[in-house]
């Protein structure tokens, strides 16, 4: 049993043999052989491919080489541009008697007073005085940049010295103002024909003027720039008086004494000056004919 084991084990391993080998023979190609034709697709490919993108990176540059005379002749254009505009804002700035500098130092100005009173800052006067009046006097507020800004910045700030009226019962004068005009102003008494109280409460004295200015309303239609008058807080008394007739007549009547009063002064003035002028010719007539007359002797 053992021998008939062992051969039946010995032919079944020479039958497998063969197998082995034949399993070995299908893939006998060697590793080089093997993969060479794929590598041999693959570096054709390669090859199309860098001939594609030599050809595209010659087009770049191209483009490239175009744009960038492109960009060239843009600066220059810009450069040109820049220097056209250089001489026009020269040419606008000397024809308000100024230069850049001057502009951006009044710019700086404009800026910050326009803050001032957009933001009340401070006081109307304040305002005023840094840099409001100096603006105000400049050319260089009608250039475009600046003018339309001004004149909002001049409306606003009237309308911020009139507000302070109503805090201080006070009101400075400005170019353009009379009594009458002051009177009817919303901030003051809101009626024109209130101007009389205006009058006597400043006829004997103002609250303030500038050097060189009366302090004093004798003529209610002379009333100067700079002068503080008072604004009397009206009682139910005063609005009575302003309501009657024969009161408002009486202060026409007084107004126009005054005014009168005022004309004779300066015909009087006038007068006198005619007076004295005819007075000097006279003495130097006299003078000649004084000097004819020792001539005359002289000669005899």
């Amino acid at each position: 049993m053992k021998r008939v084991a062992l051969t039946i084990l010995w032919v079944l391993a020479l039958g497998a043999f063969p197998l082995t080998v034949f399993a070995q023979d299908d893939d006998c190609c060697p590793e080089e052989d093997k993969y060479g034709r794929e590598d041999e697709l693959l570096i054709n490919e390669w090859q199309k491919q860098m001939y594609d993108l030599s050809d595209k990176k010659e087009q770049l540059l191209l483009q490239i080489q175009k744009y960038n005379s492109e960009i060239d002749a843009l600066k220059k254009e810009s450069a040109d541009m820049d220097k056209k505009t250089a001489d026009a804002e020269n040419e606008l700035f000397a024809s308000v008697g100024s230069d850049r500098n001057g502009v951006a130092e009044f710019r700086k100005k404009f800026d910050e007073t326009e803050k001032k009173i957009n933001n009340k800052l401070g006081t109307p006067a304040d305002a005023r005085k840094s840099y409001f009046n100096e603006i105000e006097a400049s050319k260089i507020k009608c250039l475009p940049e600046f003018y339309n800004r001004y004149l909002a910045m001049k409306s606003k700030l009237e309308a911020w010295e009139k507000e302070s009226v109503v805090k201080s019962n006070q009101y400075t004068v400005v170019k353009g103002d009379c009594l009458w005009k002051i009177a009817g102003m919303k901030e003051i008494y809101g009626k024109n024909n209130y101007w009389p109280k205006i009058w006597e409460a400043n006829e004997k004295g103002v609250i303030s003027a500038p050097k060189n200015t009366p302090k004093t309303i004798v003529n209610p239609n002379l009333i100067y720039p700079g002068q503080v008058l008072k604004i009397p807080v009206l009682s139910e008394d005063d609005l009575k008086a302003l309501k009657d007739v024969k009161y408002q007549v009486s202060m026409q009547k007084k107004a126009s004494e005054q005014k009168l009063q005022k004309d004779k002064s300066k015909f009087s003035l006038k007068k006198k000056d005619i007076k004295k002028e005819i007075k000097n010719n006279v003495k130097k007539d006299d003078k000649k004919d004084l000097k004819k007359e020792i001539k005359k002797d002289t000669k005899k």
